[in-house]
């Protein structure tokens, strides 16, 4: 793996228009293939977890699993409603829904208890799933209702309407993340490089990445199916990452051609910067990738897309460094430079002002620099004691959709129908009339129960064995008040009902089940795959450096980094202080998803400057340098490149908190404090304040293979 970069550099460049040629030919092959046989996306089945999960497999077992139904919704414009107008409305309603061939069946209009709607329930045909992409037909058909009966308003909701409203949202918000984050990123090119052709690289092989990782995400989706993320981790990580390692690389090679004078080819400066930065870059598309696939060990269908995203784009992102990329600096390298010759500019190697301020306090008083950097990062943590995970319903959706908008209509009118439970039975069919007492008994003890309203709804298989009973929740599944109905319900009634025949099997789900079910099993998973995390980052540190010391020190500021930026998390979205500096409306809680995907990407990325600086670091002591001015001149080195990568990093990332669903925008402003800690507290201050007090020990057990200098002059930070 050592001679690898070189290698592949040293055929790229020799060949450079093969080299072009095939990485286009390979990226319409990847996307081209990937279209053709099309991706897998994830079933109901998957997304199956916990008690809920087994509950939903039963019913399904029996044919009573969930439909994907919508709720057409008959109100007043202002005033109360005429039922005879309403009634009109609702027929013609049911009229049209019954002609379209998407609808398995059409309920009877329901007149709300206050008289102030008219609701008509369409079950759809096909999974729940399914539903979203059959629904247009019936919206259209519900605005055709509504432009026959102007007075009144005639509007639709459901899970299927929902969740098209959120994908289409999702995929605006997206759309104008790009039109920020590739214009900054290009600027920020443009002033590292000072020149338009090199500044482009970077984007064009990050671009020419994702569209190649979404044609192979295609493919692994049929072993991993996708539960509909994996297309914005592609982007997400994609952008961030393959503008990083081309950056890393394309930096090295200026840096080299500066040192050289001109007295070396192109062919010879690519090669030079493949033996060190290509050498990099291969090692943090490999942690990234481990990183990512500890994912795997959440046993979750949205994970498994994560993980299959973040790998298949990281590795694409390694490829098109070591192979198109020195064929791309061999073409431009000379033409800039010979565009440049009349307005010379040398590479910096000691780092900007900014950065030589903040080196050397460290620099001076390591010990001091690194306690109350420490604390700090430790301060910024502390809110994370206080965290909250839940899964986001349905109620934390914008309210920019209009689907929402009628759920919370439908919602004031309907109570009843803000949640349900279901319970699951499974028994010998010779036992069937005993399951229905007892279930008859349960939902008699059910109607005592402050928590619950409505009536019951009792339903058998055609064969007997699966009952399944309804229990309405007049509570969003967010509340207190629902989440203590799911306690009393499997705790108490289930247990004292059915849960005490003999031979029978039972489960509880339902809206609130699969909400608070979901958060349990992360947390039960979450101790495993950080262990597993701590483990791969550990491994790929000893493996890049042999050293098990840095090794160590790896993991210890990796913690430190994500604790801290999970704790601003918490201090900044589980309270209402920053809703309209960030335009959000606080649940008082974190994305059940975020901390296990806060941890294990950024792990990943924080390799890619972790390897970055200390391969520098290392180099210089390998040539003979004492580790401490080692230390200083490869921390200074480094910085600008860097600091120019974490740039763009946190631009991509910082563009996703305007999003307007709450999970992404979680996610985006923890990636991006998190990239903005680790390069600047971390990997400036900590970072070299512990390698300075830990000087030669730094790289035990190996051997440095020239002998430190025996009395080295200060360093200018320790003296300027």
């Amino acid at each position: 793996m050592r001679d690898l970069p070189v290698r592949a550099a040293r055929w790229s460049a020799g060949h450079p228009w093969r080299a072009i040629a095939g990485w286009f030919l390979f990226v319409a092959l990847c996307f081209g293939i990937g279209m053709t046989v099309g991706g897998n996306a994830a079933t109901t089945e998957d997304f199956r977890i916990g008690e809920a999960g087994r509950a939903e497999a039963m019913a399904a077992e029996g044919g009573l699993g969930r439909r994907p139904v919508e709720r057409v919704l008959i109100t007043a414009r202002t005033g109360a409603l005429d039922p005879a107008t309403a009634d009109g409305a609702a027929r013609d309603v049911t009229a049209r829904m019954k002609a379209l061939p998407e609808v398995e069946s059409v309920g009877a209009p329901v007149r709300s208890a206050d008289g102030s709607a008219v609701r008509v329930d369409v079950t759809m045909k096909g999974p729940e799933l399914d539903g979203k992409k059959h629904v247009e037909p019936l919206r259209a058909r519900t605005a055709q209702v509504q432009a026959v009966h102007p007075g009144i308003r005639v509007e639709e909701t459901g899970s299927p309407s929902i969740s098209e409203g959120v994908e289409k949202l999702r995929s605006d918000d997206l759309a104008r993340t790009e039109m920020i984050a590739l214009p900054v990123t290009l600027v920020t090119l443009l002033l590292v490089f000072g020149s338009i052709a090199l500044a482009v690289v970077p984007l064009l092989l990050a671009l020419t990445s994702i569209v190649a990782a979404v044609g192979l995400s295609m493919l692994a989706s049929h072993a991993f199916p996708d539960s509909g993320v994996g297309t914005n981790v592609i982007l997400l990580i994609g952008l961030a990452v393959g503008v990083d390692y081309t950056l890393f690389y394309l930096k090295r090679e200026r840096e080299e051609r500066a040192r050289s004078g001109g007295r070396l080819s192109s062919r010879a400066v690519v090669e030079l910067a493949a033996a060190t930065s290509g050498r990099a870059v291969v090692l943090s598309g490999l942690a990234v990738a481990a990183s990512s696939a500890t994912l795997y060990l959440a046993d979750d269908v949205i994970f498994s897309s994560i993980a299959t995203g973040a790998i298949v784009v990281s590795l694409v992102a390694v490829v098109s460094s070591l192979t198109v990329l020195p064929a791309l600096l061999a073409k431009l390298g000379d033409r800039a430079e010979r565009r440049r010759a009349g307005r010379p500019r040398r590479e910096r190697s000691g780092g900007g002002r900014i950065t030589v301020a903040m080196l050397r306090p460290t620099a001076r008083h390591p010990a001091a620099t690194l306690a109350v950097s420490a604390l700090v990062m430790l301060g910024l943590a502390a809110p994370l004691l206080s965290l909250d995970l839940t899964d986001m319903g349905r109620e934390t959706h914008p309210r920019d959709i209009p689907a929402m908008q009628a759920y919370d209509r439908l919602n004031a009118a309907y109570p009843e129908l803000k949640a349900m439970h279901q319970v699951v039975v499974r028994a010998d069919p010779a036992r069937s009339g005993d399951v229905a007492a007892a279930l008859d008994d349960l939902a008699g003890r059910a109607k005592n129960d402050p928590n619950l309203a409505g009536l019951a709804e009792l339903r058998t298989s055609p064969d007997r064995r699966i009952s399944l009973l309804e229990l309405p929740v007049p509570h969003h599944v967010s509340t207190d008040q629902a989440r203590t109905s799911l306690e009393a319900l499997r705790e108490r009634h289930v247990p004292a009902t059915v849960g005490a025949l003999d031979g029978a099997e039972t489960a509880v789900t339902g809206d609130v089940a699969r909400y608070a079910d979901y958060p349990e099993h992360q947390k039960g998973k979450l101790p495993f795959i950080i262990a597993a995390l701590l483990l791969v980052t550990f491994a790929m540190t000893v493996w890049a450096f042999r050293s098990v010391v840095l090794g160590l020190v790896g993991v210890v500021l990796n913690l430190l980094s994500a604790a801290a930026s999970l704790g601003l998390l918490v201090l900044v979205f589980q309270n209402t202080w920053a809703e309209g500096l960030l335009d959000f409306t606080s649940t008082g809680s974190i994305g059940s998803r975020v901390p296990l995907f806060l941890f294990v990407i950024l792990f990943g990325l924080s390799m890619d400057y972790q390897v970055f600086v200390i391969s520098r670091i290392r180099e210089k002591v390998l040539d003979g340098m004492p580790t401490r001015q080692a230390v200083l001149d490869g921390i200074g080195g480094s910085a600008g490149v860097v600091t120019s990568a974490a740039f763009v990093m946190v631009t991509v990332f910082a563009s996703f908190v305007p999003l307007h669903i709450m999970e992404m925008k979680q996610m985006g402003f923890a990636l991006a404090v998190a990239v903005l800690l680790d390069a600047v507290v971390i990997r400036i201050m900590i970072l070299p304040a512990l390698m300075l007090l830990l000087g030669e020990r730094c790289w035990w057990p190996s051997r440095r293979t020239v002998p430190a200098t025996p009395a080295a002059a200060p360093h200018p930070l320790e003296v300027g």
